[in-house]
This record gives structure tokens, C-alpha cells and sequence, in this order.
């Protein structure tokens, strides 16, 4: 007969599932500590390179020029914008990447579209990005606190660890002021925006995204990194040798 399984085991079960989730999203990112990588590599990785960085700033830059220009007919520049993210996903989708990774920036892309015009408003094309603001902080700053932070359980699953990095006093005190910062990140973000965006001030509204956007996402990105080598630094080959 088995025994009921343990609020323990429920919740290291949950963490190990969310951990290699996680791990592999770092992994394609190109955030991964086992590898012998440069900062600067990494911070280059994870903006997905000169592609990545034309993705994620093309289309909203297209968008609020073409607003600030002439905000009607508002189609014009959520047209344009869309249309961007559609041609960066097929390029994407031509070159094998995985669909998923393809479709989502359009699928936010016409989305948010949607509402703005359904409304009305061009400010409500940024409506995807606070939330995701406010979901990915939330998320972050809880994970912290309560001791299972999300970037540990990420680096606990890569490099093999599992979540044996929570009896590490160092390690966990390590990742829970990285998931602070993360969160504080999202959170400045949104207290910046949102004003913005309920006082209609699109331009504003566009320009201060972008600028809060990769400038900000790519030294954390660096401090990260630098940080996770410091807790696991990286064995050279011929000590590795010496020991089998």
C-alpha cells in the first residue's frame, strides 16, 4: 500500500519540474554556468545577439515614431509593428527555430495590437509588456522571499545540483539579492510606465520602454553571470584529470 506523498516531497517534485524548466530556457539562452564562457558572450547570448536585439527594439521604435508622426490612423503604426515581428518570425521559423520561440513575439505583438485597437488608445499596445512587468516581478520577489529562488532553482538544475544549493548559507543568501534585483528591475519598470501609460503620454510611454529595456536587462544579465561563477567556479581540465 503506498503512503500519501508528503507536503516535502510535493514541493521538491514541484521545484525539480520548475528547476529543469527553467534551466533549459537558461541553457538556449546561452546562460549556462558549466560552460566556459566570457561575459561578454553571455550578456550577447542572452540578448539573442544582433537579431534578438533588432526584435526587440524595431518594432516598438517603428510604432512610436510613426505615432508621434501622425497618431492617425492609428492601424498605420500598429500595422507596421506587427508587420516587423511578423518578418522577424518568419525569418525565425525558415532558419528551424523552435515554433514557439517564433510565435510568441507575434502573438503578443498582434495582441497587443488588438486591444489598442479595439480601444482606441495607442497607449494600450504597452498593456502585454505591464503586465508582464508586474507577473515577472511578482513572481521573482516571491520566489526570493520565501526561500526558492527562481534563479537558484535554475543554476541548481544546470549545474547538477538540484536544490541542495537552500543548505548553502552563501549560495542562498547569493540568489535571493539576485531575485531582489530582477524583481526590482520589473518593478522600476512598471512604476516608471504605468503613470505614462494612464496618463496617455505615448511617445513618453514608447521612448522610457526602450530605454529601460536592454540598456538595463544587459548589465544585470553580466552581474548575474558574474556572480553565479564566483558560487560555482569552473574546475580546469587537467585538475579534472588528476582526479579520475
Amino acid at each position: 500500500m503506498s503512503t500519501p506523498e508528503s507536503d516535502a516531497e510535493r514541493e521538491r517534485r514541484a521545484s525539480d519540474i520548475l528547476g529543469e524548466a527553467l534551466g533549459t530556457a537558461a541553457r538556449r539562452a546561452g546562460l549556462d554556468p558549466a560552460e566556459s564562457a566570457s561575459t561578454h558572450k553571455v550578456v550577447w547570448s542572452a540578448m539573442g545577439g544582433w537579431r534578438g536585439i533588432l526584435e526587440s527594439v524595431l518594432p516598438s521604435l517603428a510604432f512610436v515614431v510613426l505615432f508621434t508622426i501622425a497618431p492617425k490612423p492609428l492601424i498605420l503604426s500598429l500595422g507596421v509593428s506587427v508587420g516587423l515581428a511578423a518578418v522577424f518570425t518568419i525569418i525565425r521559423l525558415l532558419q528551424k527555430s523552435p515554433p514557439s520561440a517564433a510565435l510568441g513575439g507575434l502573438i503578443a505583438a498582434v495582441a497587443a495590437a488588438a486591444l489598442a485597437l479595439w480601444t482606441g488608445r495607442g497607449a494600450d499596445n504597452f498593456v502585454p509588456g505591464l503586465i508582464t512587468n508586474a507577473a515577472y516581478g511578482t513572481v521573482i520577489l516571491v520566489s526570493a522571499l520565501i526561500g526558492w529562488s527562481l534563479i537558484g532553482l535554475a543554476v541548481g538544475f544546470l549545474m547538477g545540483e538540484g536544490t541542495t544549493w537552500r543548505q548553502d548559507r552563501r549560495k542562498r543568501r547569493a540568489y535571493f539579492w539576485l531575485g531582489i534585483a530582477w524583481a526590482a528591475l520589473f518593478f522600476a519598470r512598471l512604476a516608471v510606465q504605468l503613470p505614462l501609460y494612464l496618463s496617455g503620454d505615448v511617445t513618453a510611454l514608447g521612448t522610457l520602454k526602450l530605454i529601460m529595456g536592454l540598456p538595463l536587462f544587459a548589465p544585470l544579465i553580466a552581474v548575474t553571470w558574474l556572480v553565479v561563477r564566483a558560487l560555482h567556479p569552473r574546475v580546469p581540465e587537467d585538475e579534472k584529470r588528476a582526479e579520475a
